[in-house]
């Protein structure tokens, strides 16, 4: 299904990282683990998650829409007309493809994010279209709006085009010219609410390389890197307590499907449970320094999965093989861990992370 929507949680379309276009031989061949619970895939390719550019245009033109609340129907409604004069993503041809997303703050998760259609080629869009929100009128007092506009990028990060911030409590809601559409001017943001710093949870988990996991035979084998995933904490509340989670794995430069491995999905709770071990082989010690652990923390829901958080684990050198990587991008806490794990062979090491926006790339074939 496709409307041309932007979903920047749970995109279908791909985003093509710089990962090696070769996989060496020793990481081709990735195990499946023991007692894998699969889950039937909802989508083609993997999910794309955008950060979004903050400053990289400059901020221009303005917006106009109204807000309402209907009583009747329990709904808080934020009627999007239309922008004009955005700033020019595309400067040669002078045009961007704009949509328009909104959240209540302060907690952005609870309620969701709304977004209209994506307009393309345009410096003036024209939406008209109604974004919806479920809420009580006491609770809606108590949030602010936030509306920003962004250029939909189909292969780079999103690019952010200008906000417009509401303070809900101060809103007159009886004034009837506060229902009429207004064109609000945009502005830079100024006090950042990057996604990237929000509390995401925390996943518990532990790591052990397996330096010659059939020792015995005469020829020389690769080893094996186990990882246990036991625990998340605290996820993030998107659907309230419907939240249904599962962790994906892949290693890293390999993005073919048979280097994904899942765990089963935990359902109605921020705190699953998965004590799950996934097993890759085909590790020589030099690949230890060359590859990396990519988990990601995923809400299963109808036809989407939605991206929670995740974690990248190796050295973070910014480099595989030889190749500049953005995927090689480890903090200190996850390259401490991969660390413990090289010079502990056949040991298991453990930690407690946070999870973290990551940007994924589409997996091969």
């Amino acid at each position: 299904m496709s409307d041309d929507r932007e979903t920047d949680t749970a995109s279908e379309s791909s985003y093509q990282l710089g990962r090696h276009k070769k996989s060496p031989s020793s990481l081709t061949n990735l195990s499946s683990s023991s007692g894998m619970t699969s889950l039937s895939s909802v989508s083609g390719s993997a999910m794309s998650v955008y950060s979004g550019d903050f400053g990289n245009l400059d901020i221009k033109g303005s917006v106009q829409f109204a807000i309402d609340y209907v009583d009747s129907l329990m709904e808080f409604h934020v009627f999007v007309a239309q922008c004009k004069d955005l700033a020019a993503a595309d400067v040669k041809k002078q045009r961007s493809d704009p949509y328009v997303k909104t959240y209540l703050l302060p907690d952005k998760g609870k309620m969701g994010k709304k977004k209209t259609l994506v307009m393309k080629k345009t410096l003036n869009p024209v939406y008209n279209e109604i974004l919806r929100y479920k809420i009580d009128k006491q609770s809606l007092k108590n949030q602010k709006l936030n509306l920003s506009v962004w250029h939909r990028d189909t292969f780079k990060r999103n690019s952010f085009l200008g906000e417009v911030e509401l303070d809900l409590e101060t809103w007159e809601w009886d004034n009837k010219q506060n229902k009429q559409l207004k064109w609000y001017p945009l502005n830079r943001r100024t006090a950042p609410i990057a996604v990237e710093a929000e509390n995401r949870g925390e996943m518990k988990l532990a790591l052990q390389y397996v330096p010659e996991p059939f020792s015995g035979k005469k020829l020389a084998t690769t080893g094996e890197v186990h990882i246990w995933v036991k625990e998340c904490i605290d996820l993030p509340h998107l659907r309230g307590n419907h939240l249904n989670s599962f962790v994906k794995c892949t290693i890293l430069p390999d993005t073919s499907r048979k280097s994904r491995q899942k765990t089963r999905a935990v359902g109605k709770t921020t705190n699953p449970l998965f004590n799950h071990t996934m097993v890759y082989d085909g590790f020589r010690p030099a690949d230890l320094k060359e590859a990396c652990v990519e988990l990601t923390v995923w809400d299963h829901h109808k036809l989407t999965n939605q991206f929670l958080g995740g974690l990248r684990i190796g050295f973070g050198t910014g480099e595989s093989y030889g190749t500049e990587v953005d995927w090689m991008d480890s903090t200190p806490a996850e390259i401490s861990l991969w660390e413990r794990m090289v010079n502990s062979p056949n040991t298991w090491v453990e930690d407690i992370l946070p999870l973290r926006m990551l940007l994924i790339a589409k997996l091969t074939k």
